[in-house]
């Protein structure tokens, strides 16, 4: 039996994770992934990656900033770039250099971040958490999909997206309070598509890396994620759609037709052959941005047993937000549990 079972390796989940660890409870993660870091992803194609979620790391808050500085001593991160520019269609279509500060990117893919904070937890990943239940020993019971494998703790944090948060938690309405799920009911997703696509050596390379691209039906983003490896051998753009045009394929079996409309809008509005890719890939983000996040740092059940759920839908503000959700969870559990002494920001250094 473990005393917290953590519900997502998302960034929320996995600082949720490490803080209770380090303060000597028995802690697992528990992931339906076959990796780590959510929406903090890579994929590995062509014999190398692309970055198809979280771009890149901006600190300002102190947590991510220590984050960061943790990451660069460890040679994990390296300054990308200082200038994303601004494409607005809705103006005479021009690009403009955005506000200068440093940009962070992983050389190996993001996801390294995540793994840096998974290194020393115990995951369970490739298990879909399929039902939560109390059990008559004071424990949670977590069962999961396709296994007859079952999980017990004495509390939960679950850090994943509300709607799917919602399809655990709902069911429990003699444990939790209808208050409570009104609250996660509430909180509501953009979606997202992001492209990845390769081009031969002898594409003409911008002089930009990254560009947000702001009222546009089709595009809100494109960076040339090849720039952020060593020595590649081809061109790779990422694209991400706009919520409005993932909505339109929130559903759709088949996103080939998405994907080039997307690379034909590019193409139009700022490299006229990205519209002609050697290779592509897709994928959808079905929670991909809080559209309204909570004003709080996290959301306790007030059940009998300790449950608390966290993300970046508190507070919002993506990776530093999500963080941040995670230590306020460890805190909250804490609290209902042994009150033992916690490391804060500090258990970064001990990673």
């Amino acid at each position: 039996m473990f005393d917290v079972a953590v519900i997502g390796a998302g960034m929320a989940g996995l600082t949720c994770a490490n803080q209770l660890h380090q303060a000597g409870y028995k802690v697992v993660v528990v992931d339906k992934s076959r990796g780590v870091g959510g929406r903090v992803a890579t994929r590995r194609l062509q014999g190398t990656c692309a970055d198809h979620g979280t771009c890149y790391l901006k600190p300002q808050g102190e947590l991510l900033q220590k984050f960061v500085g943790v990451l660069c001593d460890r040679n994990i991160l390296q300054v990308w770039t200082d200038t994303v520019y601004e494409l607005d269609t809705g103006s005479p279509s021009q690009l403009i250099e955005a506000k200068r500060y440093p940009r962070y990117v992983a050389p190996a893919g993001m996801t390294a971040i995540a793994k840096f904070l998974a290194a020393n937890l115990e995951m369970r990943l490739s298990q879909r958490v399929q039902a939560l239940s109390l059990t008559g020993e004071k424990t949670w019971n977590l069962t999961f999909e396709e296994t007859a494998d079952e999980l017990t703790a004495k509390a939960v944090v679950v850090a994943i997206p509300t709607p799917q948060a919602l399809m655990l938690l709902e069911s429990l309405t003699q444990t939790i309070s209808s208050a409570f799920l009104d609250i996660l009911r509430s909180v509501e997703f953009y979606p997202s598509l992001s492209v990845m696509a390769g081009y031969s050596q002898e594409f003409p390379l911008p002089t930009w890396k990254a560009c947000n691209i702001s009222n546009d039906s089709d595009l809100a983003w494109i960076g040339l994620d090849s720039s952020k490896r060593q020595n590649p051998e081809m061109p790779i753009f990422v694209l991400q759609s706009s919520a409005e045009f993932a909505q339109g394929y929130l559903d759709a079996q088949d996103l080939s037709s998405a994907a080039q409309q997307m690379l034909s809008r590019a193409a139009q509005l700022l490299i006229p052959r990205l519209d002609s890719p050697e290779w592509l890939q897709i994928h959808r983000w079905r929670y991909a941005f809080p559209c309204n996040p909570l004003n709080l740092d996290c959301l306790d059940a007030e059940t009998l047993l300790p449950l608390v759920c966290c993300g970046d839908w508190c507070g919002g503000n993506l990776v530093e937000g999500a963080m941040n959700s995670g230590l306020a969870a460890a805190v909250r559990i804490n609290q209902q549990m042994e009150m033992r002494s916690l490391p804060g920001e500090s258990f970064l250094d001990a990673l």
